[in-house]
């Protein structure tokens, strides 16, 4: 570990999850000098317990949707530079109800579903056979979604960044405040001209009172990783629960209708917060979820019968008997309601970044970019 003292820099970014990372790049792309303080030695929340899914389809209609698109093209630019894997594209989000099937109609006559396509039963199962199940009355099929496996993305996009742009990293580092061009940390001060604050669901350390006022809470998320089926999933799968979970869908009006039919059938789910993503990584296995739990501090227990709902789903959705579980984890996210993330500005100096919506991984790049552009101009940003 550098002695950090004598190093001055343009930028200073505390926290190195995916949104830390992302305006890391921003801030490099603009000419700056960056260092990036975290008080774990490697990225271990929510930014790698997760599915990887950089998703477009079903964001929040407008400024989340456009901030997706802009993700996601990040992510295809950088990806192989870094040496990060693109391990599926596209999204499928099967549909057994004919509620479902008017609100994925509904959404592909919007400016969301530029694109896509619906396929009725019969082309659904032509297409897709190893996913047909028996109720199946068609499928919404975009091709804007990519995947990554977080746990390895998060490794490499690190090291890419130091490597190829010089950003430094000072990791086992705490921050106990921040007042540019003073950076106070449990290794002496950096001195930086800006600072980014990128606390995730740490709600207590740094500007505590500014993050009070968008009322935040902490969701808890279920997940697991399930034994190889057997055949390569097409891409990415979603089904009727996604429908009234995700903005870009459950806004619409023809969303209720399915609602009060998946409260009167799958109550349980619901009051889990469960709705379903399935991807798959290079070693054939999947990744299912997931279940969200609100609280000041949801308890770190994951219940049973979260679990068995994202199963019960997975079954439902795919007509394929859940293969074994080879692992489950929790986690935990910034959540807010009527944000999906919030740019604050404590000072003239330093911006507060939380996505509170779990979608970091899809829209931290573009809201990245918004951040450095608010604080040095557009030079070096796209727009």
């Amino acid at each position: 570990m550098p002695s950090v003292e004598p190093l001055t820099f343009d930028v200073a970014i505390v926290g190195a999850g995916i949104v830390g990372l992302a305006h890391a790049l921003a801030a490099v792309k603009a000419g700056k000098r960056v260092v990036v303080i975290d008080r774990d030695p490697r990225a271990n929340g929510a930014s790698i317990r997760n599915f990887g899914f950089i998703t477009v389809t079903g964001q929040e209609r407008g400024e989340s949707w456009a901030l997706a698109r802009r993700t996601r093209d990040v992510w295809a630019e950088i990806a192989p530079a870094a040496g990060i894997a693109i391990e599926q594209q596209g999204l499928i989000v099967t549909l057994r109800r004919p509620e479902a099937v008017a609100v994925a109609a509904a959404f592909l006559a919007t400016e969301m579903g530029d694109g896509c396509v619906l396929l009725d039963a019969t082309e659904f199962r032509a297409r897709y056979s190893d996913i047909a199940a028996g109720d199946t009355l068609g499928a919404l099929v975009s091709p804007h979604d990519l995947r990554v496996e977080s746990r390895t993305a998060l490794p490499k996009l690190t090291a890419w960044l130091a490597a190829a742009h010089g950003v430094t990293f000072l990791t086992e580092t705490a921050v106990h405040g921040v007042a540019p061009p003073r950076i106070e940390t449990s290794r002496g001060p950096v001195h930086a001209e800006v600072a980014i604050v990128c606390p995730g669901d740490d709600f207590a350390t740094l500007f505590p009172e500014r993050i009070a006022g968008y009322r935040p809470q902490r969701c808890r998320l279920s997940m697991m990783r399930l034994a190889p089926p057997g055949f390569r999933l097409p891409a990415p799968v979603m089904s009727d629960l996604s429908l009234v979970r995700y903005r870009g869908y459950a806004d619409l009006a023809e969303a209720a209708a399915l609602r009060a039919r998946l409260e009167r059938e799958q109550a349980l789910h619901l009051a889990n917060g469960v709705h379903l993503i399935v991807v798959q990584s290079a070693d054939g296995s999947l990744v299912v979820g997931d279940s969200h739990h609100y609280g000041d501090l949801p308890a770190p227990f994951a219940p049973v019968e979260a679990e068995a709902c994202i199963l019960d789903e997975f079954h439902r959705a795919t007509g394929i008997a859940p293969p074994a579980v080879r692992e489950r984890w929790v986690g935990t996210y910034a959540a807010a309601e009527g944000h999906t993330y919030f740019i604050d500005a404590p000072s003239e100096d330093v911006r507060l970044v939380i996505v509170t919506s779990g979608t970091g991984a899809s829209t931290g790049f573009g809201i990245a970019e918004r951040t450095i552009a608010g604080l040095f101009g557009s030079k070096g940003v796209p727009q």
